[in-house]
């Protein structure tokens, strides 16, 4: 069985992700709070990415770092806090994990490294100013790291447009914001954090041994399509 280690595995998608890998993969879950439900094949360490170190751990194929943020504020009411808040949480908290696990990752069997962006890096989008600088951080990052690193570690991204989580609840708080968010996206829909999962699962499979260095919208067609 493969050791995939997930950061941000109790909640949203990162839960999601754990819950699609357990039952064939050994599972490492480093978040701040415990996962919902014990398992074998879970092994779960309390740690906060920012200000912990990190569990030491042997033998690794596969990193995923889910933790974001959702600050939507108009940048006159944007602080250079926020800014530095978002970018500690995105990116310096995706470089500490790399930084701590690269070592074993590279003995790891088909290892790769998977990180999250959004699809306000690509689509401009009023009050993401933060959040987007941020990740559109995420990907740069994943692209350099995906040249550093190949052939021995695949590294990609994906960008998933509003998803059914507690990260995104403020979006989704209402009948008509919910009825609002599912007519801008071309597919009348947001997604569900399995559908997210499904593309994780897929990316560090062997059936993904030819994809790194790659940012993938999962946007149900907001970023490709205007209609």
């Amino acid at each position: 069985m493969r050791k995939i280690v997930v950061v941000g595995g109790s909640k949203g998608i990162g839960q999601a992700i754990v819950q699609s890998l357990i039952e064939e993969n050994i599972v490492v879950n480093i978040s701040r709070t415990a996962p919902l439900q014990p398992h074998a094949n879970l092994t779960h360490y309390n740690c906060d990415i920012l200000t912990d170190d990190l569990p030491e751990i042997e033998a690794i194929d596969t990193l995923i770092y889910c933790p974001g943020s959702i600050n939507l504020k108009p940048i006159s009411r944007l602080k250079l806090e926020d800014f530095r808040e978002d970018f500690e949480i995105n990116v310096i908290g995706a470089v500490k994990t790399v930084q701590k696990y690269l070592p074993k990752l590279k003995n790891g069997e088909n290892p790769s490294i998977l990180l999250f962006s959004t699809v306000a890096a690509k689509l401009g989008m009023p009050y993401h100013a933060s959040v987007a600088a941020a990740k559109s951080a995420v990907e740069g990052l994943a692209k350099s790291l995906g040249a550093e690193l190949a052939p021995t570690i695949r590294v990609n991204v994906i960008a998933p447009t509003v998803t059914e989580t507690d990260l995104a609840s403020k979006l989704l708080r209402n009948d008509r914001m919910i009825e609002n968010i599912t007519e801008r996206h071309p597919l009348k829909k947001f997604l569900k954090p399995n559908e997210v999962a499904d593309l994780a699962t897929f990316l560090i499979s062997d059936k993904a041994k030819s994809i790194s260095g790659q940012i993938f919208e999962l946007d149900c067609g907001i970023v490709s399509f205007k209609i």
